[in-house]
Order: structure tokens, then C-alpha cells, then sequence
């Protein structure tokens, strides 16, 4: 039998309710179209689960098939303070499954289903009134007998006469299940219409007081966190939802929409989740890593645009308190910094502060000067990046930055045996230089190869790689971060070859230390240079931390 939580309090001494999350990310959202994970990735991804905190782990329905039986018998025993949940029917055969997969764990929950609304139980089940009764009692008394709690949940439960369904809970709760579902099985309802079906279920349920109600809404109508909120405001202290709201359809409910809103708005729900919000967006994106299925840009919360600012109004704003345009700080939900992107909408109040963090101070005039540029560039590209501003700061041509320029790149993979890449660069002093190296993979390959022949020793802290448009002839966008003479340097690039965007970012780098820390180099030969040994900065490049939204 669960405990019921001693409500906390806020900072005006007023009960704060528990809210649990209870994520479904690798069964009901795993099970999507396009987001299969095989048992390696569920098992990354369950650890990141807990290390976020979740409170319930479903990990998914183990009658399914051997390799879901296997994966969810993995999982339930990996974790530690999360408790590990498995799906099955209300029939026996599922049920005792589901107990032999979560044997390991050291907290269990069976969830048991059955499709309660008319619709179901004529065309899916045959089933009568007094049948789904039955089964509800038998499948959750099974259940009891073999799993720490038991969750029942009411298939199209907002579909089914509230009478009805407020009866079915009451037998489940009688059989001994400490958590009742109300699922918005297709997105249908409102989130006025969620929130009268759980006062209405509250009044009427016979129940334990430790009985928990919970929501779990689909996204068809685009209404899934909306009306999952609305069901915590009318009582239901569980909410099941998934990481960046994947799953069947639409989806689900996104669990970082609703952790991030019972925070911002806390005064409002006087809720509270045990959620550690910095871990939001490297769980968001460990899935996009995992499913090969890309966060949009604008997706609330975890997406690129979530805390990047174009417009010069907003940006001006931002630049005066950031309050003015954010509700939330980035770093709440493990996003470095705001992002105040260059671009044609961009004011001179962005453009100046880039400029100072870039380490130039233009007076007013020369401003001027520079903005007018700045807009005639950013009406050709989409973004301004730091190597365009440093280009444009210092009078030259941003579409020809140098000094050094790619010629020519081959990369040869091997497999089990890392990569080797080999360059050719030309420089503006009218010499070339050729260098080969051996790497984990043919972007650390290329990057080893670009540092030789540079004589350029760079610290990679970050290397990111996403795709710009759709198909299969979509650009790659590189972006790198790396640290030389106890500065850290930004680069891009960008091509149909990632190993090649990678390499222009990389050469972006090397082209701004040069440009700003000019040094006395020798003369470059025609042919390759000897090769001397990498050095241990870019040997750490294999060791980096790789954002990878596909």
C-alpha cells in the first residue's frame, strides 16, 4: 500500500501538493511509429529517466515480446529510486508476465488496462458492463498478489459515461489498486471538460484517501499538457506524460511543458514535482540522440528557438532585463546560455554587445557604419556568426574570411579501427600544406589533421551537428566550440558532407585565432609536412561531449 505524502508548504505557508511523474517514454512513446529504440538505447535512456527524477519508470509491456520482456527485466533492475512499471492487460497471462519482468526491481508496479467506453467494449472488447467489472476485479487482485502497487487504467476512460467509469474505479480501488488512470485516450476533451471529469471522479469514486488519481493525455486536438494541467488542478496527483511528448499520434503530454509550468507558475497550482529541471534538455536530447528524430526548433521548453531572440526589439529588451521576454532562466532546464541570434530582424543594441563580447569597441560612428554592413549580409544569410562580425569588425570581405581555405578532404572509415582523414589547405600567403592523421571517428580524424597542419593546438569543449532543411540532400550544420590560450572559440560550418561542415568550423576557429593573434610562421611547402604527433588538446576531441540533434 502506498504512503500518502505529508504535503509541503510554499513561502507564504500554504500546502504545496506532490505531483508524481510517471513517464511512459519507452512504452508508450517508444512504441510510436519512428521512435523504436532497441534494448541498449532504452536502458541510456532509463538511466538518464531516473537521474532526472522521475518517480514512476513504465518501461514497457513485456507480453509485447521477448526483447521487451528482456529490456523491461534490464531496466527494473538497474534502477534505484525510481520504481519500475510494466503494462499489461487485464488477463492473467499478461499479468504474470509482467511480474517475472520487474522480479529484479527493487521497487514494482503492474499496470493493468481495460477499454471502459462504449465504443470499446462493443467493437474491441464484446465485453458488457458487468463483464468489464469482472475483469477489472480479477486483473487488479492478480496484480496485487504479485507487485509492490497496482495502477488501474480505464481505456478511453473520457469516452465512457462518468457513472459507469466512476464505478469501475470504485471496484478497482476495492480490489486493492493504489493508483486510478483517467486517460484522454485520443486527445478528445477540453481542458475544462478533463477538469469536471476529475472533480466529478473525486466526488464519486469509493476510495481509500491513499488512492492517487492520475492523467494521461494524448495530443490529437494539441491540447495534451493543457488538459494534464487541468487534471492537477481538479486533484489528480499523478501525471503520465513523456520526454519532448512522443508517442502514439501526436503524442502524449510533454513531461518538461508540465514540470517547467507547476514551476513558473507554482503560485498558481500550488504544485511541486521532484523533477531536477537542469537535466530537461540533455534527457531531451539523449532521445533525439537515440531515435534519430529531431526536436523542432520551436518546441517549448528543449527546442533551439526556446531561448534565442532575433527580433531587435526582443533583443533590446533582453540586453535590459531579462525579464522583459523570458519567464524562465535556460539554465533552468540545462541550457547554457540565452541566445540573442544575429539575423536580419537583429537591432544595433545586439549587434554592439556581440561585437564587445568579441573583444571590439566601436564607437557610435563606426557602428553606424558597421550595422548598415551587417544588414546587407544578413539579408544573404540566415544567421551572422562570429567569424562574419570579426570579418565585417575589421574591414574584410565576411564571404572570404581566411586565411586558410579547404582545397581538398578524404576520409577513410575502418571499421572496429577508428577513421584516418588527410587535408589539403591553401593559405592567403599563397602557399599550401597537406597533412594525414588517424582518429576515433573521420570528424576527430579531420580535426587531428586540421591541427597539424595549422600548428594550431585547440581544446574541443563542444561539437554539435544538425540537420538545416529535410531529406536525404539536407545541408549539415557544424557548430564547435574549442579552447586555445585560455580562450574559448566559436566555429561553424556548413555542407551536404558532415565531416566537411565539421571541418570548415574547425578551420573558422583556427582562421579567427590567427586573424586576432597574428605569429611569425614559416614558409609553406607544396608538399606534406612530417607528421609529428597530435597533440593531447585534440587527442581530447575523441572525448568531448558530442550534442548530436539529428
Amino acid at each position: 500500500m502506498e504512503i500518502q505524502q505529508t504535503p509541503a508548504s510554499d513561502a507564504d505557508g500554504a500546502a504545496v501538493d506532490h505531483v508524481r511523474i510517471f513517464d511512459t517514454t519507452l512504452r508508450d512513446g517508444e512504441q510510436a511509429p519512428g521512435f523504436s529504440m532497441d534494448r541498449r538505447a532504452k536502458l541510456r535512456m532509463a538511466q538518464m529517466l531516473e537521474a532526472l527524477g522521475v518517480d514512476v519508470l513504465e518501461a514497457g509491456f513485456p507480453q509485447a515480446s521477448p526483447d521487451d520482456f528482456a529490456a523491461v527485466a534490464q531496466i527494473a533492475q538497474s534502477l534505484r529510486t525510481t520504481t519500475a512499471c510494466a503494462l499489461a492487460r487485464c488477463v492473467t497471462g499478461d499479468i504474470d508476465t509482467a511480474a517475472r519482468a520487474l522480479a529484479g526491481a527493487q521497487r514494482a508496479r503492474i499496470h493493468v488496462f481495460l477499454s471502459t467506453s462504449p465504443l470499446h467494449r462493443e467493437h474491441k472488447l464484446g465485453m458488457s458492463r458487468q463483464q468489464v467489472l469482472d475483469a477489472t476485479a480479477t486483473g487488479v487482485e492478480r496484480a496485487v498478489q504479485l507487485a509492490h502497487e497496482v495502477e488501474f487504467s480505464a481505456e478511453d476512460a473520457m469516452r465512457t459515461e462518468p457513472g459507469f467509469l466512476a464505478e469501475v474505479f470504485s471496484v478497482a480501488a476495492a480490489a486493492g489498486a493504489t493508483t486510478l488512470n483517467a486517460p484522454d485516450t485520443v486527445g478528445y476533451l477540453t481542458p475544462v471538460e478533463i477538469a469536471e471529469r476529475f472533480a466529478y471522479l473525486l466526488a464519486h469514486v469509493r476510495r481509500e484517501r491513499h488512492v492517487v488519481f492520475s492523467s494521461h493525455c494524448h495530443d490529437d486536438l494539441g491540447l495534451a499538457v493543457a488538459n494534464s494541467l487541468a487534471a492537477v488542478g481538479a486533484g489528480a496527483r499523478q501525471v503520465e506524460c513523456t520526454i519532448n511528448g512522443i508517442g502514439e499520434r501526436a503524442g502524449n503530454a510533454a513531461l518538461e511543458e508540465i514540470v517547467m509550468a507547476m514551476k513558473v507558475r507554482g503560485a498558481l497550482l500550488r504544485t511541486e514535482t521532484r523533477i531536477d529541471t537542469r537535466k530537461l534538455f540533455p534527457a531531451s536530447r539523449l532521445l533525439a540522440e537515440l531515435t534519430g528524430q529531431a526536436v523542432p526548433r520551436n518546441k517549448a521548453i528543449v527546442g533551439a528557438n526556446a531561448f534565442a531572440h532575433e527580433s531587435g526589439i526582443h533583443q533590446h529588451g533582453m540586453l535590459k532585463h531579462r525579464g522583459t521576454y523570458e519567464i524562465m532562466r535556460p539554465q533552468d532546464v540545462g541550457i547554457a546560455e540565452t541566445r540573442l541570434v544575429l539575423g536580419k530582424h537583429s537591432g544595433r543594441a545586439a549587434l554592439r554587445a556581440r561585437l564587445e563580447a568579441l573583444g571590439h569597441a566601436p564607437d557610435d560612428a563606426v557602428l553606424d557604419a558597421l550595422f548598415a554592413r551587417f544588414k546587407a549580409l544578413a539579408d544573404k544569410k540566415r544567421e551572422i556568426h562570429d567569424d562574419d562580425l570579426d570579418a565585417l569588425a575589421r574591414g574584410h570581405d565576411p564571404e572570404a574570411t581566411g586565411p586558410w581555405r579547404l582545397l581538398r578532404l578524404d576520409t577513410s572509415a575502418h571499421l572496429g579501427a577508428g577513421a584516418s582523414a588527410s587535408v589539403r589547405l591553401a593559405h592567403e600567403d599563397g602557399g599550401e600544406v597537406a597533412e594525414a592523421a588517424l582518429g576515433d571517428g573521420p570528424v576527430d580524424a579531420v580535426l587531428r589533421a586540421i591541427e597539424r597542419a595549422t600548428d594550431t593546438a585547440l581544446e574541443l569543449t563542444r561539437f554539435q551537428i544538425q540537420a538545416v532543411g529535410a531529406g536525404g540532400d539536407a545541408q549539415g550544420e557544424a557548430r564547435l566550440a574549442a579552447r586555445h590560450a585560455e580562450r574559448e572559440w566559436n566555429g561553424h560550418g556548413l555542407s551536404t558532407d558532415i565531416v566537411e561542415a565539421a571541418a570548415q568550423a574547425a578551420l573558422a576557429i583556427v582562421n579567427r585565432i590567427e586573424r586576432q593573434q597574428p605569429r611569425e610562421r614559416n614558409p609553406v611547402s607544396q608538399s606534406p609536412r612530417g607528421h609529428a604527433a597530435p597533440s593531447p588538446a585534440i587527442r581530447a576531441a575523441g572525448a568531448a561531449r558530442r550534442e548530436i540533434s539529428p
